[in-house]
């Protein structure tokens, strides 16, 4: 069995997993053949015997504070001009933070970035764009697409971490940003740029830089084939806020979906639209998400979920047929496979559904994905319409937990989800029966409260 050089470690490159010897199976991850040798560099402070210095007079360089007498200020907030991004990063980019962007290849983050940097530019800020990965002439290209650049926009195509650097500190521009992490190479670490040391390495000096300066510094961050940031999960950790783009690159929509915020919510989302011009929000992600529903079919029921502070209406389909195999199939697109298959389960045992021998897939439309169980009666609904053979008014909407028992549980903030029905046209809104009281005032759209399930089936079958 190998083992490490002096100097030397080997590192997980999937999950950043540090040992003294190669293994084949990493430990963290599980993942097979995924450890590298590498070189890391020893630190100034290895030496020191930390017990010496004590009866030299020499105390340490901070003190510490009185907890009841540090004064707390508010962020200073600068805002990006996209309404979208600004609400998943909390009301916008909070001076001196650092943000990740991850995402798929050609997802829309530097498009996204370089609008951002557009629209702060024209407000008067010093914007500074590192890129690792074009030539100046490929962004102005794509520059030229997006729209007109002021002055105070600055671009610079260099890897080096140490030049990239010093001119930081001598332009000091407000906002900066890096495209990409995995293109940034330190000196004093000798192993290949993209390598768990070298991301490591290089957020660990960008983070000063934005704390130091308090320059606020968006770095672009690839992604593994599982859709994580590729490199040490230690990166996710030494950043402010981590925000993902999700959605198909071949479709127009895109969902940016904030994971991790120091200064905001993190069950915010943003919707947005990828056009010949870039990118541009969908303000009314409901009437968006529910473009192109089928008239009169059965399997299809909207159900409201929650975004953060956002109520979001969805398609949720279901297609049940009989199987002609022995085990019958079961597939999900957007949802959880195991929650729609406990859902059928308590369909066949509190309501005597045979659904046993039928193939169910359960698709939600628009690319969400959902794991908030207030879909779960939108999912029962669906799958009873498709097995029923029987479609569901166009404007009904429901929405609630349901149990093992078969009881419909009560969610948060039915009430906005309600509001956000009604305005969007639907007349009548099965809820909770819990919920029902609260959501029946200054409404004006039909609320039909219930216990179980079997009340659905009874009302609406």
């Amino acid at each position: 069995m190998a083992k490490a050089k002096s100097g030397t470690v080997f590192f997980c490159q999937d999950c950043g997993y540090e040992s003294a010897k190669w293994m084949g199976q990493c430990p963290g991850c599980k993942e097979w053949n995924t450890f590298v040798e590498e070189t890391v560099s020893k630190s100034p402070y290895a030496g020191m015997n930390h017990g010496q210095g004590a009866g030299h007079g020499r105390g340490p360089k901070t003190q510490p504070s009185v907890l009841s007498e540090i004064q707390i200020r508010n962020e200073d907030r600068l805002s990006t001009g996209i309404g979208e991004l600004d609400r998943v990063l909390g009301g916008g980019i909070v001076q001196g933070s650092l943000t990740l962007v991850g995402g798929d290849p050609g997802i829309g983050k530097s498009t996204l970035l370089l609008q951002v940097c557009r629209n702060l530019s024209a407000g008067g800020h010093k914007i500074l764009y590192i890129s690792g990965e074009e030539s100046l002439s490929q962004i102005k290209m794509r520059a030229d697409r997006i729209g007109q650049f002021a002055e105070r926009m600055l671009l610079l195509c260099e890897t080096n971490l140490d030049d990239i650097a010093e001119v930081i500190r001598t332009q000091k521009p407000e906002t900066v940003v890096i495209d990409s992490i995995q293109t940034m190479y330190s000196e004093n670490v000798s192993a290949a740029p993209g390598s768990v040391s070298q991301v490591r390495e290089s957020t660990g000096v960008l983070l000063q830089l934005a704390k130091g300066l308090g320059v606020s510094v968006l770095i672009v961050g690839h992604v593994t084939k599982e859709g994580t940031v590729a490199g040490p999960r230690v990166l996710e950790h030494m950043v402010d806020a981590v925000l993902y783009f999700e959605g198909d690159r071949h479709a127009s929509y895109r969902i940016l979906r904030g994971v991790k915020n120091r200064f905001g919510s993190t069950n915010e989302i943003g919707v947005f639209e990828m056009q010949e011009q870039g990118l541009t929000e969908v303000l009314n992600a409901s009437e968006y998400m529910l473009n192109g529903r089928p008239e009169d079919a059965s399997g299809s029921v909207v159900a409201c979920t929650m975004e953060g502070t956002r109520p979001l209406l969805v398609e949720i389909q279901a297609l049940v047929c009989h199987s002609n195999f022995g085990i019958p199939r079961r597939q999900t697109t957007g949802t959880d496979f195991n929650r729609v298959n406990l859902l059928m389960a308590v369909l066949e045992k509190r309501s005597g559904m045979q659904l046993a021998s039928c193939d169910a897939y359960v698709n939600i439309t628009g690319g969400m994905k959902i794991q908030e169980p207030a879909v779960d009666l939108g999912i029962v609904l669906a799958v009873l319409s498709s097995f029923k053979n029987q479609a569901l008014s166009q404007k009904l909407v429901a929405f609630g937990e349901v149990g093992l028992s078969g009881e419909v549980r009560a969610v948060s903030q039915a009430r906005q989800r309600v509001a956000e029905a009604e305005k969007l046209g639907f007349e009548t809104c099965i809820v909770p029966q819990v919920c029902a009281e609260d959501c029946r005032k200054n409404s004006g759209i039909e609320i039909v409260g219930v216990r179980t399930v079997q009340e659905v089936i009874d009302r609406l079958f």
